[in-house]
């Protein structure tokens, strides 16, 4: 055998190493959150209506960069707000260029008309992105804790008699509320991303949470101590997810975050392909690039317990998985021709037989979410396969467009905040494709996707040359989710 070979072999073996070790410790976040529940874990809440000075005082920080479509729903949502009016305070941050600007504007103005205490900040230059439109607005904010809210979410009227209960104790520093999804049955990829957000939304947070792990605030739908966003050092935005960032360096100083999985905020999934790859390549390359930030610090901390160091090295590095699996998609075709053409490999390939149990891990963690957010029993299981398979394709499929975000996040490449398009949803597909934010043409990553679903056909192919289907139920998922980014970039190019 070539050194190619055997280079070949010793890469895939490592990697398929290290995806197991981190399904393991998905396992282990499983165990958590079954237990939590099992013992039914509460958190402490205080009343409000005790409270010697009244209702505490709530900013709404609502961060906005050319949302023209879905600003009038969010403020309209907004002003039904249970809260006492003179408790509360709203702050558009506004760093739009285009005529939503002068929309919001008037949105704010009918607003300030009914009472509510509500400013439109806007920058003229966009320094720190959204973290430096927080920051800027939280210079000037009145309230003692800090509401947060993207664009295009949708808060129940009751969700700060919800959530603020809960900062029962001073070191409480976050509470964050779990997404839900106003368009989750839209399209095949709108259901995707809702299985995938119900996973992180569940399992996850709880799993963490409820083992006193790191969580992270997840840039919306939660609502902060500003005591502790000032603590921590308030927002930075050298990198692209500061929400994450900023969460790490507030639980490195003894901050408790509170995840609340029953209380639920709405917001829109991305219905293009585009949106989707724009907000999914924000997040892993944040996500690299606060590992590069933060995993040192994690380290050094010696009050944090040697196991939520674990868990945090691999929250940090959950993105890049993506980068594995991308080698081991690519190494799967010449793994294929290995196979059959040096017998003497056989009793390798029995062993590595064992790293299926990978798949079956998680094939477990998405059954227990499932079955909590949709529905139990032998139709939801028959639908759960389906949509497991269909999520295994996809997210395989994303994992170029992702490992490239995540070299470019571990890296130390500087990129800007692209904002992820929002749509109206109450329109059809036609006037979707209208949408003045979506790129005009298709990208050389699309290009590329199209490459590999020829390169996982030709691994068909390629078993029925060689006689061994081993590793054909792989290369045709790969071929679907490759197949499916690349045909919907090209539906959606305008």
């Amino acid at each position: 055998m070539t050194a190619l070979i055997y280079s070949i072999i010793i890469v895939y073996t490592l990697i398929a190493a290290i995806l197991f070790l981190y399904a393991c410790a998905q396992l282990n976040l499983l165990f958590n959150y079954l237990k939590s529940k099992k013992t039914k874990l509460t958190h402490s809440k205080i009343d409000l209506n005790t409270l010697k000075k009244g209702y505490p005082r709530v900013t709404i920080q609502l961060p906005a960069f050319n949302e023209f479509y879905v600003m009038k729903a969010l403020l309209e949502n907004i002003g039904k707000i249970d809260y006492p009016k003179d408790r509360l305070e709203i702050q558009v941050l506004d760093d739009s260029t285009d005529e939503s600007y002068e929309l919001t504007k008037t949105y704010v103005s009918q607003l300030k008309d009914r009472g509510f205490d509500i400013k439109h900040l806007h920058r003229t230059i966009r320094e720190g992105f959204k973290a430096g439109a927080l920051k800027e607005g939280l210079s000037s904010a009145t309230g003692d804790f800090i509401a947060i809210f993207d664009a295009d979410f949708l808060p129940k009227s009751n969700w700060l008699l919800e959530t603020l209960p809960y900062f029962s104790a001073d070191n409480i520093g976050v509470i964050q509320t779990r997404w839900t999804h106003i368009n989750r049955d839209y399209s095949l990829l709108t259901k995707v991303q809702a299985f995938m957000l119900d996973a992180h939304f569940t399992i996850e947070q709880v799993g963490r949470n409820s083992k006193n792990h790191f969580i992270n605030f997840n840039g919306t739908a939660g609502i902060w101590r500003k005591s502790c966003i000032l603590d921590a050092g308030n927002w930075n935005g050298d990198t692209l997810t500061e929400d994450l960032d900023l969460s790490y360096r507030a639980q490195l100083k003894n901050w408790k975050f509170i995840f609340l999985e029953d209380v639920e905020t709405l917001a829109e999934l991305p219905v293009v392909i585009a949106a989707a790859k724009s907000q999914q390549f924000r997040w892993n390359k944040g996500a690299a690039e606060n590992f590069r930030k933060n995993i040192k610090r994690l380290y050094q901390n010696k009050n944090i317990a040697a196991i939520t160091k674990i868990h945090g090295t691999f929250h940090l590095l959950n993105s890049s998985m993506f980068l594995g699996v991308f080698i081991i998609a690519l190494l799967s075709v010449p793994m294929l021709y290995i196979k059959t053409q040096y017998p003497i490999l056989q009793g390798y390939f029995v062993v590595m037989g064992f790293f299926v149990i990978t798949t079956l891990i998680f094939l477990l963690y998405y059954w227990v979410m499932y079955k909590k957010v949709y529905g139990k029993g032998l139709v939801h299981f028959i639908r759960f396969i389906g949509l497991f398979l269909a999520f295994f394709s996809i997210a395989v499929g994303l994992s170029l467009h992702n490992t490239w975000a995540v070299l470019e996040g571990h890296l130390g490449k500087k990129s800007d905040f692209i904002r992820t398009p929002k749509f109206n949803l109450t329109s059809g597909f036609n006037s979707i494709l209208e949408n003045k934010y979506l790129a005009k043409n298709i990208s050389a990553t699309s290009v590329a996707e199209g490459i590999l679903m020829l390169y996982f056909s030709f691994g068909i192919y390629s078993a029925f040359k060689l006689g061994d289907f081993g590793f054909t139920l792989f290369h045709l998922m790969l071929v679907f989710g490759f197949g499916y980014l690349f045909f919907q970039s090209l539906m959606t190019k305008r």
